[in-house]
């Protein structure tokens, strides 16, 4: 039964005292962020709760909130910010996935490996009903790649001077790349 898994899941989850994923059957525990991920990532959520306040709709959560989903290979989600339109919103885990989630790059997060890595997150983020992901890299390139689950392997890319958005998730948001970097 679904509820008795979901369960276990939070369960297993709640025993662990870092910020970490359920993937493969497996903790997947993550490693602290430096200060220009970590800003970023609060930058971000900063603007998606001014989003939340100004529309009224869903809510806007910031880093190492628990997200309990149902798929082959992942059970759980802990993005770097995120905005979640369910309906039970209560002191656990929330369940299902959010309608935007947010991943910034920390140092350790460069090279093919880590790139299909990144991917495959993604793709299982759409898999669990996120609709649009951003791939946030403030330290190499300086980019949000915009990944849409209408069309998962061709994200928009965002560079510093522009606005990204999260259309069809968060419909007349936008961010500015330029703030990631004040």
């Amino acid at each position: 039964m679904m509820s008795i898994r979901i369960e276990e899941v939070k369960d297993e989850l709640y025993r662990v005292k870092e910020k970490a994923e359920i993937v493969k059957g497996e903790i997947v525990k993550m490693s602290p962020t430096g200060g220009k991920p970590g800003r970023a990532g609060g930058k971000i959520y900063t603007s998606l709760d001014r989003y939340e306040q100004e529309t009224g709709r869903g809510y806007a959560f910031p880093d190492n909130v628990g997200f309990i989903v149902n798929l082959p290979n992942r059970d759980s989600f802990s993005p770097d910010a995120a905005f979640y339109t369910g309906t039970s919103i209560t002191e656990d885990f929330l369940e299902g996935a959010p309608i935007f989630a947010v991943e910034v790059r920390s140092k350790i997060d460069y090279g093919d490996k880590a790139d299909q890595k990144i991917l495959e997150k993604i793709l299982d983020y759409f898999a669990a009903g996120t609709l649009v992901v951003w791939d946030v890299d403030v330290i190499k390139s300086e980019t949000i790649k915009v990944y849409r689950s209408t069309n998962p392997l061709n994200p928009t890319i965002y560079h510093r001077g522009e606005l990204a958005e999260a259309e069809p998730a968060l419909p007349g948001w936008s961010f500015s790349l330029d703030s990631l970097f004040r």
